[in-house]
């Protein structure tokens, strides 16, 4: 900034320095000097205002010669100022990232990516979002979501946005390809990572399997399914939604995963959970995908047992902090 005032400065005293001149040596008005001033530094190619004398030449070449460097050093000035704000901008989010720590990361702020965001936002998830279109990251920062610009399936890109930290990942990006190799960089850099992603085509279902990829979603097929299950058994999907999205109601489903130093290990369901808490346990899913449907109240509780709960917000927060020691 301080470059372009003096840029600026410069300028107009060439500007006045051009006008006096005229004025003085060709003893023209006011606004025929400052006018054949103008023209001369911004080089236009308008013919002069009237004929020069050997003085008057002598001005126009000198008032050429620093319209054109005081307009490069402008230029460069301005180029230098704009990527100085780039360079600050990302200098603070990666400050930002630095600080999160089993956070999500959202690969592609499409169709898809934007109401993934939009969730994670309302349920204070702490999230970051790669994206490389530039208008999209216009977007992002007037939302003020945590974000990063770069290619998501680049190595360096994906360790920026602090994927050997992050929870979990959801590759949406605009093609299978650029998903495959998404999830398979980031499987390389975090094997602990959970992964979701989405496929359009079989095949490219099967790749990012092999990639590494935990949950394989199609919109598509999704959306026929919900359909059809509108259809056929409304009040289940309304339930279902009520519970997920209902602001209004404070009602949520939850999953839980019971850390390795929680206090509940090797208690009862019933007496640690179901009673005091008041909080109803729909399922357990236990290492190696063991199922448990309705747990009775005698059920055991073990490590790393995933518990699928539905309850009241606060009960359920309750819960998490009872569960999540390691």
């Amino acid at each position: 900034m301080r470059q372009l005032q003096s840029a600026f400065i410069f300028l107009f005293i060439t500007q006045l320095v051009g006008t006096i001149g005229y004025a003085v040596l060709e003893g023209w008005g006011l606004l025929d000097a400052y006018y054949m001033t103008v023209i001369t530094i911004t080089t236009t190619g308008f013919g002069e205002v009237r004929p020069l004398s050997t003085a008057g030449q002598v001005l126009t070449i000198l008032l050429i010669i620093s319209g054109v460097g005081v307009a490069g050093y402008i230029a460069a000035s301005t180029a230098e100022w704009v990527l100085d704000i780039k360079r600050f901008r990302r200098q603070r989010m990666m400050k930002q990232i630095k600080k999160l720590n089993r956070h999500f990361i959202i690969c592609g702020y499409g169709r898809l990516g934007k109401p993934i965001c939009r969730e994670l936002k309302e349920l204070n998830h702490p999230f970051v979002v790669i994206e490389i279109d530039p208008e999209r990251i216009e977007e992002l920062m007037e939302l003020g979501y945590t974000h990063l610009e770069g290619d998501a399936t680049e190595d360096a890109v994906l360790r920026e946005a602090g994927v050997e930290r992050a929870k979990g990942m959801m590759s949406v990006l605009a093609t299978d390809a650029d998903n495959v190799y998404a999830t398979l960089s980031a499987k390389v850099l975090n094997p602990d990572i959970f992964i979701v992603t989405r496929a359009v085509d079989e095949e490219t279902e099967i790749k990012l399997k092999r990639a590494g990829a935990n949950r394989i979603l199609k919109p598509y097929e999704i959306g026929a399914f919900h359909m059809v299950s509108l259809l056929l058994k409304p009040g289940v999907i309304d339930f279902i939604d009520l519970v997920k999205r209902e602001k209004n109601i404070d009602l949520k489903m939850e999953e839980v995963i019971v850390g390795t130093e929680s206090e509940l290990i090797g208690t009862e369901i019933g007496a640690s959970i179901s009673k005091p808490l008041d909080v109803i346990v729909v399922a357990i899913i236990r290492p190696g995908n063991q199922f448990i449907y309705n747990p009775s109240e005698e059920t055991t509780i073990e490590r790393r047992d995933r518990i699928i709960a539905i309850g009241k917000t606060d009960k359920l927060t309750k819960l998490n902090q009872l569960c999540a020691r390691e």
